[in-house]
């Protein structure tokens, strides 16, 4: 089993060049459905044929797991047989043809304009270089709409505060996306008077350094971005993607259009980015029904 793990791990990174959070999924995926096999005295996850496969989905539903969770199940046991067939391993792909109803999708959880004023304000309560760090972190995020992968991924070459640009880069595509002049100023400062004293090798590239001198890791970010919700008194469970809906519908409540807003998020589907066109229809249909006087 650990080697058609790991092999499956090579093909993930090199050769599909997954994004490490879905890296780490489809491992996880992958290394459950094995060990179940194994403990349904398969003599290895390879041999396993198509009806294993329906009773092991069949089994996680019983178990209560999102229709979303088991559609990515299902995704990452796809590319993991697949990636076996293309070896030579297994003859055919036990998964192929093995339908999971679609999953009805949640609309985007958005902060207001209130609670990101909030958020960005409550990094003054943190006084040092982790305070002055920590603003540049959220206000570029809010700035740019990026993932929190994409941020901490940034290198300082990446970034130009005087032409007020960023340029992000993921596995599959890379963009170029305007900052405004607050985040820039709060930004250039944190590189110039912060960053310099952070780094504990002055070759390290990372733009976002932890404590320790390295690059920020998605799991310490998680864990500030929550830090300061609490501060701001935010009620919501916040998320970094959460950012970036916010992002994303205020640029719209303020006239952008959505081929501008797919860009700057990255987005190769426009129908994705059509999410926040029907988030926005959503709350003027609201706010129409509650203060027009004869819509009462």
């Amino acid at each position: 089993m650990e080697a058609l793990l790991e092999e499956f791990r090579r093909y993930l990174t090199t050769e599909k060049q997954a994004s490490g959070n879905t890296v780490t999924s489809y491992l996880h995926d992958a290394s459950a459905f094995c060990l179940w096999a194994e403990l349904k005295k398969e003599a290895d996850c390879a041999k396993v044929q198509r009806g294993q496969v329906e009773q092991y989905f069949t089994l996680l539903e019983t178990d209560g797991k999102s229709t979303a969770t088991i559609q990515r199940v299902r995704a990452s046991l796809t590319d993991f047989f697949r990636n076996m067939q293309r070896r030579g391993v297994i003859a055919h792909n036990p998964v192929k043809g093995i339908a999971i109803c679609a999953a009805k999708p949640k609309a985007p959880v958005t902060l207001s304009m209130d609670e990101v004023e909030r958020l960005l304000a409550a990094t003054n309560k943190e006084t040092g270089p982790k305070g002055r760090r920590d603003a540049a972190m959220l206000e570029l995020l809010y700035a740019t709409g990026m993932k929190a992968s994409e941020l901490i991924q940034l290198d300082v070459q990446d970034v130009n505060t005087r032409m007020g640009f960023v340029h992000c880069r993921s596995a599959r595509a890379e963009r170029t996306i305007p900052v405004y002049p607050e985040a820039l100023r709060i930004l250039d400062s944190y590189i110039q008077n912060v960053r310099i004293y952070m780094a504990a090798d002055p070759r390290q590239q990372a733009l976002f350094l932890n404590l320790s001198g390295d690059r920020m890791t998605r799991q310490g970010f998680w864990k500030i971005i929550k830090q300061y919700a609490d501060l701001a008194g935010i009620q919501k469970d916040i998320t970094p993607q959460m950012l970036r809906h916010s992002f994303a519908l205020h640029l719209l409540q303020n006239g952008a259009d959505l081929h501008s807003i797919q860009r700057m998020l990255g987005h190769t589907d426009i129908a994705t980015t059509q999410t926040y066109a029907r988030l926005y229809q959503n709350e003027l249909q609201q706010a129409y029904q509650r203060f027009h006087p004869k819509a009462k």
